[in-house]
């Protein structure tokens, strides 16, 4: 069986990569693709097969997917250009003849009135239209997203927009490692909502205090103000609102999910924040 993995020299792909191959697949069984061709490198020393395919090129595309019977398909990076560059990977894998496409997404995409979530939505209905057999791993946000920010969080505190809302954050690795699961399910459920045990951002701020041992507060803002303060620090403005959004989103409760369905793919429970955030200090 041939199990392909896009976007394979990002964050996530690479532990994809890695996952399938603890998990016993044999490496030339498995196909990495990206553009950066240093970590392209980096995988092909695992024994795996590598090629270097942009999202963009509906040819590359076409001839990378000959012979696939899996694909996962990992988000692009480059929001607003997400679904063309998606579309072409959906009509290269229904022009390979797949027998599963898997579809990195976010929670509740269908039904989501946070902006990142439209693209998602668009593939998702993309993929149905295609008649391909899929799994859609609508994934919470990465715990990474916080655990990144413990120096920031040290000096300054928390701050968002999300009031008392929820997320199902986990670690990209246990995200990584629920996508190669469901790779290799004979019968992948179509929709799995998938996130570790939920925190506010009030509880991630105690959290982070403890960690820390230090007293660490959270800010509650309005978007436009949580907005000024992320292009202080240096954020394009239009990034800057989105990531304003999405903790609207957050305090709305699109980004909670229960934690079964990770569970469900992992054997275990998630990695916990405080686990999380220890390993990153």
């Amino acid at each position: 069986m041939s199990l392909v993995v896009t976007g394979a020299t990002g964050h996530l792909g690479r532990h994809v990569v890695a996952s399938l191959l603890t998990k016993g697949v044999p490496a030339d069984q498995v196909v990495a693709l990206g553009r950066d061709e240093e970590r392209l490198a980096g995988l092909a020393d695992l024994g795996v097969t590598t090629r270097k395919v942009d999202y963009a090129d509906a040819e590359a595309l076409a001839a990378a997917f000959a012979g696939a019977d899996r694909v996962l398909l990992i988000s692009g990076s480059e929001v607003g250009q997400r679904l063309p560059q998606h579309q072409n990977v959906i009509d290269a894998a229904k022009a390979a003849g797949v027998t599963l496409l898997a579809y990195t997404s976010i929670p509740h995409a269908d039904t989501s009135g946070i902006a990142l979530a439209a693209e998602h939505a668009a593939t998702e209905k993309a993929i149905l239209a295609s008649g391909l057999p899929h799994t859609f791993l609508r994934n919470s946000w990465y715990l990474e997203n916080y655990t990144d920010q413990l120096a920031t969080y040290a000096a300054h505190g928390v701050v968002g927009a999300a009031g008392d809302g929820r997320v199902s954050a986990a670690t990209r690795a246990d995200f990584a490692e629920a996508a190669a699961a469901a790779l290799l399910l004979e019968q992948p459920k179509p929709v799995y909502e998938l996130g570790g045990a939920a925190f506010s951002l009030k509880e991630l701020a105690a959290t982070v205090g403890e960690v820390l041992d230090k007293d660490v507060t959270y800010t509650d803002l309005p978007a436009d103000e949580l907005t000024k303060v992320l292009v202080g620090a240096g954020l394009p403005e239009q990034f800057a609102a989105v990531l304003a959004d999405a903790d609207l989103g957050l305090g709305r409760g699109e980004l909670y999910v229960e934690p079964t369905d990770l569970e469900e793919l992992l054997g275990r429970p998630a990695t916990s924040l405080a686990d999380a955030l220890r390993a990153a200090l």
